[in-house]
């Protein structure tokens, strides 16, 4: 695991903007601690800084963050299907932020407030009151399970 270099960083922000806007300084300045920003195996890591030292364990990982623009719902019957790696469909949508666009980047909760992981809206939030069950509303682009299926290649 290493830290980010200047363009890898540069492109995570731009990447990462396109789903919590302006609310990106909220990563850097922080009242519960200082974080940083890890590569490994081609994934970025948003890991609490220990005393200099990155920790990543199966019971401290960061992947989230307090302030999303856009955020969808998952029904709980829905949620391991998510998890899984798969898109959610309409039939499984709890609820959506109003206003999402088309394409644009969402972050995943369960119906508890749990964030789940990442995604893109597929649909616009008055597309996805009038769509089939089973057409996408949302795409899957990483969720907290696939901390757990790749477990064994993070060491």
């Amino acid at each position: 695991m290493r830290p980010l270099t200047d363009e890898e960083t540069k492109t995570m922000f731009e990447k990462l903007s396109k789903y919590i806007g302006e609310n990106i300084k909220l990563l850097v300045d922080r009242p519960d601690g200082t974080y940083c920003f890890r590569l490994h195996n081609d994934r970025v890591y948003y890991l609490r800084h220990v005393a200099c030292e990155v920790t990543l364990t199966k019971s401290n990982p960061v992947y989230f963050f307090p302030s999303f623009q856009y955020k969808v719902w998952v029904k709980p019957g829905a949620e391991q299907s998510y998890l899984y790696g798969n898109h959610i469909l309409k039939s499984g949508l709890g609820r959506i932020t109003e206003n999402t666009a088309q394409y644009q980047g969402v972050v995943v909760y369960s119906m508890a407030d749990i964030p789940l992981g990442f995604g893109v809206a597929a649909k616009t939030t008055q597309e996805c009151r009038k769509v089939d069950p089973m057409a996408i509303v949302v795409f899957h682009q990483v969720d907290i399970g696939e901390y757990i299926r790749s477990e064994d290649t993070l060491t």
